[in-house]
C-alpha cells in the first residue's frame, strides 16, 4: 500500500511534530503551507508544497502535484482570541471546503483523509470526561467554525476515506506563548517574579503534541471512515498543580495574580475527554505524563 501523506500546516506547531512522527514511522511525508518563504525548520526531510487553503486553484494544483495517499489537516487559525472573527470561517471552514473539494479529484488514491477538529466544539459547560455522544454546544468563533467544518465535510463522506479528530488540550515545544502551559513554562524560563492567570482552580487534560501526533497516524492506518473520534487522555490537572510541578522543576517559585479579565463566568471547574472510543483504534495509547512533557519543554 502507498505511504504517501500530505500534512497541510505542516509549518505550524503540531505540523513539525506531524512531520517528525510521520517520517519516523516510514512514510512518505509532504507539506503544505500557506508560505513559501517560510517553511519552518524541521528535522526530518519532506517535499513542500506552497497553497493558501483560501486559494482553491493552488490548492487543487498542488493536491495533483503530490497526489496522496493519506491527509492529515492540521492547517487552519487556532488561537481562540485570534483578531480576526471572519478568518475562522474564511480558514478553518471554507478553506477545508476548497481542501475536500480539491481531494475529490483522487478520491480512488486515497485510503484516509483525517480532519482536526476540536474538543472546543463541546463548549464549557457539560462537566466530566465527555465522549463523542456529547452535545456540541460552541461558545466562540474558533469553535463554530470547527463544528461547521464537521458539518460540511458530512457532503463527502460517501466519495472520500474520512475521520475527524478532536484533540483535547495539548501542549509541547513550539506552541505559542499565547496559550497557557508555554505561557506558564515561560515565566519560569525567565525566571519573573509574577505570572497574571485566570482562574486557578479548573481541571483540565495538557496532553502531549508528540502523542497527539502518535494518535493521529495511528488512525489514518486504521482510517475508521465516518468516524468522529476524541483525541484525549482522561489526565485531568489543575492550574494550580502545573503551577507547582514546574516551579518544582526549575526551583524557582514566581508571585500568581488572578485577572478577573482572565477568569470565565460559570467555568467548568473539571472537563476532559473518554478516550475509549480512540482505544479501539490506537491499541497502544499510553499518553506521556505532564511532568515528562514539561521538563521536554523546560529543557
Amino acid at each position: 500500500m502507498s505511504q504517501r501523506v500530505l500534512v497541510t500546516g505542516a509549518q505550524g506547531f503540531t505540523g513539525i511534530h506531524m512531520v517528525a512522527t510521520l517520517s519516523a514511522l516510514g512514510f512518505e511525508v509532504w507539506g503544505l503551507g500557506s508560505d513559501p518563504a517560510k517553511r519552518a525548520p524541521c528535522t526530518h526531510s519532506y517535499q513542500y508544497l506552497a497553497a493558501d487553503l483560501t486559494n482553491p486553484d493552488a490548492l487543487a494544483a498542488a493536491i495533483q502535484t503530490c497526489r496522496p495517499n493519506y491527509v492529515i489537516h492540521l492547517a487552519g487559525i487556532a488561537f481562540v482570541g485570534h483578531h480576526s472573527p471572519t478568518a475562522f470561517y474564511d480558514v478553518n471552514l471554507i478553506g477545508t471546503h476548497h481542501l475536500l473539494q480539491a481531494l475529490e479529484a483522487h478520491a480512488s488514491e486515497l485510503h484516509c483523509v483525517l480532519l482536526a477538529s476540536s474538543a472546543n466544539i463541546y463548549g464549557n459547560a457539560a462537566p466530566g470526561l465527555l465522549s463523542e455522544q456529547a452535545p456540541p454546544q460552541p461558545a466562540n468563533d474558533y469553535a463554530v467554525s470547527k463544528l461547521a467544518m464537521e458539518y460540511m465535510a458530512q457532503l463527502w463522506l460517501h466519495k472520500l476515506p474520512i475521520v475527524v479528530a478532536r484533540p483535547f488540550n495539548y501542549t509541547g515545544i513550539g506552541q505559542s506563548s499565547n496559550f497557557l502551559i508555554p505561557k506558564i513554562v515561560s515565566h519560569f524560563v525567565a525566571k519573573k517574579q509574577m505570572i497574571e492567570l485566570g482562574n486557578l482552580d479548573v481541571w483540565r487534560e495538557f496532553n502531549d503534541v508528540r502523542d497527539v501526533t502518535h494518535a493521529y497516524a495511528q488512525l489514518i492506518q486504521a482510517a475508521p471512515a465516518g468516524k468522529i473520534i476524541n483525541v484525549c487522555s482522561g489526565n485531568l490537572h489543575s492550574l494550580r498543580e502545573v503551577l507547582a510541578l514546574t516551579a518544582t522543576l526549575t526551583g524557582h517559585s514566581l508571585e500568581i495574580k488572578v485577572n478577573p479579565d482572565f477568569v470565565r463566568p460559570n467555568e467548568v471547574i473539571s472537563l476532559g475527554g473518554d478516550p475509549s472510543l480512540l482505544r479501539q483504534y490506537v491499541a497502544d495509547w499510553s499518553p506521556r505524563p505532564i511532568s515528562e512533557t514539561l521538563q521536554w519543554m523546560l529543557t
